[in-house]
């Protein structure tokens, strides 16, 4: 992006404080009157925009923006400015690069002296603190005169926008889950029938094979004993749904609850693509706030971390409805229904209880919930009286989740709730269970 600057206003520095301190003094001494105080004020000002006059012109100033445009939450990449004087007269003074607060600018102040018909790069180091989009608000440009005195400022916008993306801080367990896939997938050494339900191959039986996965008819055709080899089912259909209503506004630990549902999110993504299953990610709050699908990593994974970048939970109860309307309308198969939302006892029974059977009935459901282990921390505390009474309305709270878990379970949902760091692995080690026994 490339703006000019125009005329600029005028600016005093902190030298034409200095010289009326200076000349306080010798006023007083040499015409102690209001002829000799309005002299030296008229003086002074005659100095001031004369200074301002010889300072470089602004509006000669161009101010070209490049460098990266996303980052993850926690990295940093830097917005490179060029600063050209394309005036007849030397640019000196002070330049600053201003982004919002969140953007964690530093490095954004430098002091400038660009000769006419030349240029200075410079650079702002971003290392955002929250999801989202990232902008500067202006750049501004000083030019002093030769006594540095008084000058011209002028603030001009050269849009600039760094994404800040998830960190995706649970692929560290991607390695781990991604090798039980590849035994289930049978490309490891396993022994003995798996149990997906796709037929893979015939091969000689070998000591230790399930005898009930012998081929009695390739055994009579051939003049070894075969057994049929599996592989869990591919090509299936995975549907996750975060919700960013009110109730994933709360935080847990240091960061909102929908942080770490959208971490869940990813994880399961990847490793089902992984695994050969396409997956459609949306997020929903009274509507669809963002959307990504794909079936391989590689295209599925950006799509999602851009599109979940600048999703904020809305203060709104969540439209449970909508949820299941959208599910319904992009899935009229049976597939795997992954609703990643905060087990709430009045969220599921006011919004959920309703249209939960109506999913169950044509889909696999799968609920998984950031748990927050505060809760039970309170709960243990026995430490005064007030801890008692804390303690005792933290049970309650346990105690309920407790119970609205089991009225799911009880319907055929499978409940996944976990602290934010042990949600993702939970989930989809979940994921892998189902398709270890074919259910998906």
């Amino acid at each position: 992006m490339t703006t000019r600057g125009g005329r600029g206003s005028v600016v005093v520095t902190g030298r034409a404080g200095a010289l009326a301190i200076a000349a306080a003094p010798v006023v007083g001494v040499l015409a102690p009157s209001w002829w000799g105080r309005g002299g030296a004020v008229l003086v002074l000002l005659v100095v001031i925009i004369t200074d301002r006059a010889l300072a470089g012109s602004v509006q000669d100033v161009v101010v070209t923006r490049s460098g990266e445009r996303s980052v993850r939450l926690g990295g940093t990449v830097e917005s490179r400015l060029v600063l050209a004087n394309t005036g007849s007269r030397r640019v000196r003074g002070e330049a600053r690069d201003a982004w919002m607060p969140s953007a964690g600018a530093t490095g954004a102040q430098w002091r400038i002296d660009i000769p006419a018909g030349d240029a200075r790069a410079v650079a702002v180091r971003i290392t955002p603190v929250r999801r989202g989009d990232r902008d500067a608000v202006a750049t501004m440009i000083r030019s002093l005169g030769p006594l540095g005195v008084a000058g011209r400022q002028h603030d001009q916008l050269v849009p600039g926008t760094v994404r800040a993306l998830p960190p995706f801080t649970s692929r560290k367990h991607l390695p781990s889950r991604t090798a039980r896939l590849r035994e289930l997938d049978g490309r490891q050494s396993v022994l003995g029938r798996g149990e997906g339900t796709e037929f893979d191959a015939l091969r000689e039986y070998v000591p230790g094979d399930d005898v009930r996965s012998i081929d009695w008819r390739a055994t009579a055709r051939s003049r070894e004993v075969m057994v049929r080899t599996w592989r869990p089912e591919r090509d299936r259909r995975i549907i996750i749904a975060v919700d960013s209503g009110r109730t994933s506004a709360g935080r847990v630990g240091d960061a909102p609850r929908l942080d770490a549902q959208l971490d869940a999110a990813l994880l399961l993504a990847v490793l089902a693509c992984r695994a050969g299953d396409r997956v459609d990610y949306f997020s929903h709050d009274v509507a669809v706030t963002s959307r990504a699908s794909g079936t391989t990593e590689s295209m599925l994974l950006p799509a999602m971390v851009d599109a979940m970048a600048t999703v904020e939970p809305l203060l709104a109860e969540t439209s449970a409805t909508g949820i299941v309307a959208e599910v319904l309308r992009r899935a009229r198969k049976r597939c795997l229904v992954v609703l990643v939302t905060p087990l709430e006892p009045a969220a599921i029974e006011h919004s959920w209880l309703p249209v939960i059977d109506g999913l169950l009935a044509r889909h696999r459901v799968i609920l998984a919930s950031v748990a927050d282990p505060a809760l039970r921390g309170i709960a243990r505390d026995r430490s005064s009286s007030d801890a008692v009474h804390a303690a005792a309305a933290a049970e309650q709270d346990l105690a309920e989740r407790r119970r609205v878990a089991a009225w799911l379970r009880a319907r055929g949902v499978t409940v996944v709730d976990a602290d934010p760091e042990a949600l993702p692995p939970a989930l989809a080690d979940q994921y892998l269970a189902l398709k270890a026994a074919g259910r998906l």
